[in-house]
């Protein structure tokens, strides 16, 4: 069995934002004197970069980060440094490595929420809650009337009857059918263990019946208007307020008589 080995203290740290920490990697003496260590960073949306290549640390790291052995020093972290870094060793024809976790923690901020003010019976509504600053990327929780929503209703008493959807990850809630039981003030909390849970600013929604009655109205309204103008404008011809159309007179027949070749009169006998 080989002894090469590539290996970390802690494979998953966890920072404040702007507080410094270590990145460890050991390996075994198999790799040789003259091993090449080398870290790659691999972020949240799957760029991958170097930190430190041929021994040296990189441009953009150089102002922060430092090498001591094959570990990592970093003076501050940033949300930015989220992700994975891989120390990758090789020698004697040999290669290992191990990967380590860095999360930078960033309690949430206030999150956006849109809630609509209104819907219609039976329709759908959907709200929406989302924070960019939280790290870890939040959980987030809805309340209505004060008392927070459970992610699956019909797993809790009181809740059975309930027909919304709750997607705690994206922030989703939403109501496939709403029903006026479904009317209430909402808000929405982002969560993290990175600090204090921020919540929006509360709205009412209110679930309506479609006014149909409104509906019949303004059509008997339109009908009317359409009638009055009708009658105006008939009122108006009747008593002469409007110009009349001018008669055509019709175009005079012109003839064209051919003049003579020989002047108009009798021939001469020769």
């Amino acid at each position: 069995v080989s002894g090469f080995s590539v290996t970390t203290t802690n494979a998953d740290v966890r920072v404040k934002e702007n507080d410094g920490t270590d990145l460890k990697c050991s390996y075994t003496a198999d790799f040789g004197s003259k091993a090449r260590v080398e870290w790659k960073f691999d972020d949240l949306k799957g760029s991958q970069l170097y930190v430190i290549f041929n021994g040296n640390v990189t441009a953009q790291y150089s102002s922060r980060v430092t090498m001591y052995g094959s570990n990592l020093r970093f003076s501050k972290v940033t949300r930015k440094d989220n992700g994975v870094y891989d120390c990758e060793v090789s020698g004697s024809n040999q290669y290992g490595e191990v990967r380590v976790k860095l999360t930078v923690l960033v309690p949430p901020s206030q999150p956006l929420c849109r809630i609509p003010s209104s819907v219609t019976t039976g329709k759908m509504a959907l709200m929406t809650c989302h924070d960019n600053d939280g790290s870890p990327p939040p959980k987030y929780n809805w309340y209505k009337d004060g008392v927070l929503l459970p992610p699956e209703p019909q797993k809790v008493s009181g809740f059975k009857n309930s027909t919304y959807r709750l997607n705690a990850d994206s922030g989703n809630l939403e109501f496939s059918s709403a029903t006026k039981m479904d009317s209430g003030q909402y808000y929405c909390e982002a969560v993290n263990n990175a600090g204090p849970p921020q919540r929006c600013k509360g709205v009412i929604m209110e679930v309506r019946d479609l006014n149909t009655g409104g509906i019949v109205a303004g059509v008997i309204v339109a009908l009317l208007l359409l009638l009055l103008l009708g009658f105006g404008i008939w009122y108006a011809n009747k008593k002469g307020y409007l110009p009349k159309k001018s008669e055509s007179k019709p175009k005079p027949n012109v003839v064209y008589q051919a003049t003579s070749l020989h002047g108009g009169g009798d021939d001469e006998d020769v």
